[in-house]
């Protein structure tokens, strides 16, 4: 079984992949991971390489074929587009108000106050739509392709998982 989970930066997509895919012994995957290791091997942060994403296409293709290459068997991915290339068994999309999401980021990777990791989050955003709009033509998200959106603000990471987990098991059956 694949289940993809896609979501707004600092949504809790990662955080989730890895609950669920411990709690169900599955394997993890993460197109955001992948991303940054390619910027890691530049020898750039992912803001630097996302902005050379930009004019390389090959970037997010690269991604995509590794994403596909290694969801094999029961395994949780998470990425923003990995609904779109994954033939999942379920699909799942997270979302939060962008001051929650800039809260969540601010320690994490350093921005000195709200409105920088705010800001950060606007930058990365835009860079990532204007992205998957010219390789991809998609212009995202499309809520209709996944299906369960959650909005996690209200929801720990606890209760985030044992929702997604119950969909997993009631697709299963």
């Amino acid at each position: 079984m694949i289940v993809t989970i896609g979501g707004s930066a600092a949504s809790g997509k990662t955080t989730l992949a890895r609950n669920l895919a411990r709690r169900l012994k599955y394997k993890h995957l993460s197109a955001g991971g992948i991303m940054r290791r390619m910027a890691a091997e530049r020898n750039q942060d992912i803001m630097e390489f996302s902005r050379y994403a930009e004019k390389h296409p090959y970037v997010d293709k690269e991604i995509d074929r590794r994403q596909k290459k290694l969801a094999k068997g029961n395994c949780i991915v998470d990425g923003r587009l990995s609904a779109h290339f994954l033939k999942a068994d379920l699909r799942v999309w997270l979302t939060a108000p962008i001051k929650v999401r800039a809260k969540r980021i601010r320690g994490r990777d350093g921005h000195p106050t709200l409105e920088a990791a705010v800001e950060h989050i606007r930058q990365r955003e835009a860079s990532e739509r204007k992205r998957y709009k010219r390789v991809y033509g998609i212009d995202h998200p499309d809520y209709g392709l996944y299906d369960i959106v959650l909005n996690t603000e209200k929801f720990g990471i606890k209760a985030t998982a044992d929702i997604i987990a119950n969909a997993v098991r009631n697709v299963r059956k």
